[in-house]
């Protein structure tokens, strides 16, 4: 029933062996060709950067030489199996050496990059010849010596006849005294033949490498999925007659299942299923006495029947589990359960390992606090008292539920434990199940969650709930998808069972559909909790939460009233959107756009043609802000930033078809777009971009 179970000292012996030392190797001298500041690279190669099998990985790195001669530089990367894939750097700043290429994994482990910087001896007769050519110096000169580069070029294995063809024209023209010194050069440098010296047969010289940094690969999971999280005691909860609840089980929250998964969700997220404790249990609310009949808190973890590796009586069976799996996997859903490592005092723990947890000078244990806020019902673990034995507890709990199909962990407060034990514990998993997901539920210091998302978490809770401002929201999308991407996976919660912002509070059904607007498109990880369909908004005084939180008390609630309101067809919409278009299952390619009104947000995602199937994705997102106003304003738009070249179209002409999938109209647009919102009838614009 509870599958099969590593002994203690195989599991030490196996979790040693994969403590992580992620060091960049290799390292030298300067080289003969300076690279320096390569990316993405975590703290100097401590800690592999993160992709997924697919994702368009920007790197970057300064190359530099003495001197006036051009220099180029190539990213590379290796896989596990020693396949190698390379991209030709461009000079993305001109005067400051910074050089950037874009790569895509194939495959899921352990990949190596690099940058190899070289002299270009194409580049350097390119600018020079230029030069001279123009000035009437040396001019037959340097055609002769193009006439050296195109030999030898033409000399290099891997050629088409075509493009080898190609390269011996180039040297015939050159050689031509009829023909001018110029009209040879141009001749020599067309967009044709510069491609093949740039791209297909370059001139490497006194190449360099940088030193080789670790890349961890994961599967597509990893970085583009929906998450939904319910309570399963509340799916199939019924009052009963005398006031008192009966408590739904695993097989009735099947029920639900359908629904979800017909909004478009792909991950299942369980809040904790375990034992509940009495001594201490929170009632409604969060008040400190609870009644015969309150079922507690979920983190209130442990009884008499069990800890963290037992399911809650009035639950089911782990047979009862398992079948809440495999109908979860009918759908096309994965199952990820909540992790928080604490107990109740009634936890067999407390007993079994009172060294596990701090003792107070009057001889009591310490209940968890945040000031103000009190815990009383929740012991924390002292990881200091005995490190070992509690690691190793943890990993065969954590492998228990991995062997009844559990594929993801939502761990709850993570920055509460020491980061050195989440280091050995992520890596221990990882070894042995590397496409198991852990989700960092840590809404901390900036330091603190980066640190995490370094040390191995694959995806992080983040400070979107709380940003609403279209300064706050520009600024948190530049960020998460910037240089950070390649640590920190952001997911976009609009609520959780512990949060309501403001913004939802008062901003009524609107509110709640520019938010899954924005959380859906920005980030390709986003997660709603039950009753967001439903638009629950009503706060429970003096906390940014609900009333009659569903932490403490079972919620029943008419799903029927959910098409009605809007917010689960919206729902159904942005998942489809995001099945269907690549360039929002990526991070590390979205751009700001500027507008005109303060409470118009404007950012699109783009994925080039050779990283989406030979066709270029981009989504434009235009939404408006103020959940009770119409807005308009106009749209100032990167055309670059959308595959198109800036010089594509005049102000005020069109440079695409803009179709509007949450509508199905279409525009017009160009650099400048106006648009006229609704947060009624119509809050947003998602634009497919589409050739006139």
């Amino acid at each position: 029933m509870f599958g099969s179970v590593v002994p203690v000292t195989q599991q030490r012996r196996r979790a040693a062996a994969v403590t992580p030392a992620h060091r960049a190797t290799d390292i030298t001298g300067i080289g003969r060709i300076p690279v320096i500041d390569v990316s993405p690279v975590i703290a100097e190669g401590r800690w592999p950067a993160k992709a997924v099998v697919g994702e368009m990985i920007p790197v970057e790195a300064t190359v530099f030489r003495e001197g006036h001669d051009a220099v180029a530089a190539t990213a590379v990367l290796t896989s596990p199996r020693g396949k190698k894939i390379t991209a030709r750097m461009v000079d993305i700043a001109p005067g400051l050496d910074r050089f950037q290429g874009f790569l895509a994994p194939t495959e899921t482990g352990r990949w190596k990059l690099r940058v190899e910087g070289w002299s270009d001896p194409y580049g350097t007769w390119e600018h020079d010849a230029g030069v001279k050519i123009a000035a009437g110096i040396d001019a037959e000169l340097m055609c002769l010596e193009g006439v050296a580069l195109f030999t030898k070029a033409a000399r290099q294995r891997g050629l088409t006849p075509v493009e080898r063809a190609s390269l011996r024209d180039a040297i015939r023209v050159l050689k031509d005294t009829s023909v001018t010194p110029q009209e040879r050069f141009e001749v020599a440098t067309a967009p044709a033949l510069s491609s093949i010296m740039r791209y297909r047969a370059p001139l490497r010289e006194q190449v360099t490498s940088s030193p080789t940094y670790p890349i961890t690969v994961s599967h597509k999971r990893a970085l583009f999925s929906s998450w939904y999280e319910f309570f399963p005691r509340s799916e199939g909860a019924v009052e009963l007659e005398d006031g008192t609840w009966r408590s739904g089980t695993l097989r009735t929250a099947t029920q639900r299942l359908t629904d979800i998964a017909q909004m478009g969700f792909d991950t299942i997220y369980l809040t904790p299923i375990h034992p509940i404790g009495t001594t201490n249990r929170k009632g409604p609310n969060n008040t400190l006495t609870a009644g015969p009949n309150d079922p507690g808190s979920p983190y209130g973890i442990g009884s008499p029947d069990g800890g963290h590796d037992a399911i809650h009586p009035d639950l089911g069976t782990f047979e009862d589990f398992d079948f809440f799996v495999e109908k979860a996997r009918s759908h096309g859903m994965e199952v990820a359960l909540d992790i928080a490592l604490q107990c109740s005092p009634d936890h067999p723990w407390v007993t079994e390992h009172p060294n596990w947890f701090t003792t107070r000078a009057d001889g009591s244990i310490a209940y968890a606090e945040n000031p103000p806020k009190k815990y009383q019902d929740i012991y924390p673990l002292n990881f200091d008292n005995d490190p070992e034995g509690i690691y190793v507890e943890i990993l065969r709990i954590i492998r228990l539920w991995i062997s009844h199909g559990v594929t993801a962990f939502r761990v709850d407060n993570p920055h509460t434990k020491p980061l050195n034990f989440w280091e050995r514990l992520l890596a221990a998993v990882h070894a042995t199940n590397p496409d198991v997901i852990f989700l960092s539920e840590a809404f901390t210091k900036p330091a603190m969650m980066r640190t995490l998302a370094d040390i191995g978490f694959h995806q992080s809770y983040t400070y979107f709930t709380w940003r609403n401002t279209k300064q706050e929201l520009e600024t948190y999308i530049r960020e998460v998808s910037g240089p950070a991407g390649s640590s920190m996976r952001p997911s976009f919660w609009p609520t959780t069972h512990d949060i309501l912002p403001p913004y939802l509070q008062h901003g009524g059904v609107p509110a709640f559909a520019i938010r899954a607007v924005i959380a859906a498109t920005a980030s390709p990880l986003w997660g709603i909790y039950s009753g967001y369909e439903l638009a629950e908004r009503t706060p429970r005084p003096g906390a940014e939460e609900l009333i009659n939180n569903e932490k403490y008390q079972y919620t029943s609630r008419d799903w029927g009233k959910a098409q009605d309101i809007g917010i689960a067809p919206l729902l159904t919409k942005l998942n489809e959107i995001r099945r269907n278009n690549p360039a929002l299952q990526q991070l590390r390619n979205v751009t700001v756009h500027h507008t005109s009104d303060d409470n118009i947000l404007a950012f699109s995602s783009h994925l080039p043609a050779a990283f989406a199937d030979g066709k270029d994705n981009t989504i434009i997102t235009v939404v408006n802000l103020d959940p009770h106003n119409t807005r308009e304003g106009t749209v100032w738009l990167d055309l670059e930033a959308l595959g198109f070249s800036n010089d594509v179209a005049d102000i005020g002409q069109p440079a695409f078809r803009a179709h509007d999938l949450l509508t199905g109209q279409a525009f017009d647009w160009g650099r400048q777009a106006f648009v006229r919102l609704d947060p009624i009838a119509n809050c947003a614009h998602i634009i497919h971009v589409r050739p006139l």
